[in-house]
């Protein structure tokens, strides 16, 4: 993993929670970065962090991080990874058929465009059902990964999903 990237990722997410708390006009204009007709309201704050806005692999990433921080409830970076966050949605946990399917729906995007479109409403389901914070910072480090080495994200995005039924079986065992 490259460490410039993931204090970036670190430091930006930092900024939305510290600067959404304090500016609810800045609050308000990062809920809309992930909307395409509206995303350009966030640009500002991207280029301040060095994001080339004129590649959509490099943008989509923080706008869509923008706007479910800006939409959290959270105060700060959580540590819940996002495959855990996607079986904590459903009471069955990772045996929900549900949650099985949006992590192979997940599983199945081919690049970072669709990806960031399959999470928008994925992130906003995970706020209104799951209690624990989200790590937002991993999350972004992943999706500005994706495009580079997909394959690997989705296989730890799996692991995280399937990680308490394999430590549930080796109890049984």
């Amino acid at each position: 993993m490259n460490t410039q990237s993931t204090n970036r990722s670190i430091a930006f997410v930092d900024y939305l929670f510290q600067r959404c708390q304090q500016d609810k006009g800045f609050a308000a204009r990062m809920r809309r970065s992930d909307n395409p007709a509206t995303e350009y309201q966030c640009w500002e704050t991207l280029a301040a962090f060095n994001v080339k806005l004129e590649y959509a692999n490099a943008r989509l990433p923080f706008a869509l991080i923008a706007a479910a921080v800006a939409r959290s409830n959270q105060t700060e970076n959580g540590v819940l990874r996002i495959g855990k966050a996607i079986a904590c949605i459903f009471k069955e946990g990772n045996q929900s058929e549900q949650a099985k399917a949006r992590l192979r729906r997940l599983l199945a995007c081919e690049d970072t465009k669709e990806v960031c479109r399959i999470l928008r409403p994925l992130l906003r389901l995970m706020q209104s059902h799951v209690t624990r914070p989200l790590d937002y910072a991993a999350l972004l480090e992943d999706l500005c990964e994706f495009h580079k080495n997909s394959s690997g994200k989705k296989a730890r995005w799996a692991q995280q999903f399937y990680r308490n039924l394999g430590e549930k079986n080796q109890e049984e065992a």
